[in-house]
């Protein structure tokens, strides 16, 4: 599943920083790994209800692939806001968050990876918590900026939408990132 968040992330940061602005290609692959995910998403909990023994408790493991698809879908409804309010260019700010979130995706697929064996998964965690403050800070300096320095209504609300999605990838990144610590409590 970190694979997919990886993908759909990086078409993100292709798509923020396509100067083209033609963003429906962008969401139609951002889609399609979306639907992959759900499909993945949708098989483990056929194989939890199935399996007898599992590596974690099924609980934390149904919990931890929820929030896995999450990401994706929120990377995919921030991709879908853009097309479907006819936006064609990007900011900084949001080319800022796609960076984030592709850097934490890669940080979540490294983590899952050493669920097995735990030790060195620390630093990890801590770097996925860092990322996440510094999403908080372009959220908190692109809404300052919107409503600052924006003089179109319909802009303001288009791009406050989009980078409220965008911040909630991050979140939902971190929250990820508490579950696997959570796991990581229990197991050891």
């Amino acid at each position: 599943m970190t694979s997919y968040i990886y993908d759909a992330a990086r078409v993100l940061v292709e798509m923020l920083n396509d100067k083209n602005g033609a963003y429906e290609d962008y969401l139609k692959r951002i889609k399609t790994i979306e639907h992959e995910c759900d499909d993945l998403t949708h098989s483990i909990s056929t194989k939890l209800n199935k399996s007898f023994i599992t590596p974690f408790d099924r609980e934390d493991i149904y919990q931890l692939s929820g929030a896995l698809d999450d990401v994706v879908d929120l990377i995919d409804d921030a991709a879908r806001a853009m097309v479907m309010y006819d936006v064609h260019e990007s900011t900084a700010h949001a080319r800022r968050f796609a960076d984030v979130i592709q850097r934490m995706a890669v940080q979540l697929h490294e983590i899952v990876s050493m669920l097995a064996k735990p030790h060195g998964i620390s630093p990890r965690l801590v770097e996925l918590h860092r990322l996440e403050n510094e999403g908080d800070e372009i959220y908190h300096s692109a809404i300052a900026e919107l409503f600052h320095g924006a003089t179109d209504p319909l802009l303001v609300i288009k791009w406050k939408d989009i980078y409220e999605k965008l911040e909630a990838a991050v979140d939902r990144c971190e929250n990820v990132a508490n579950i696997i610590e959570s796991v990581i409590i229990k197991h050891n």
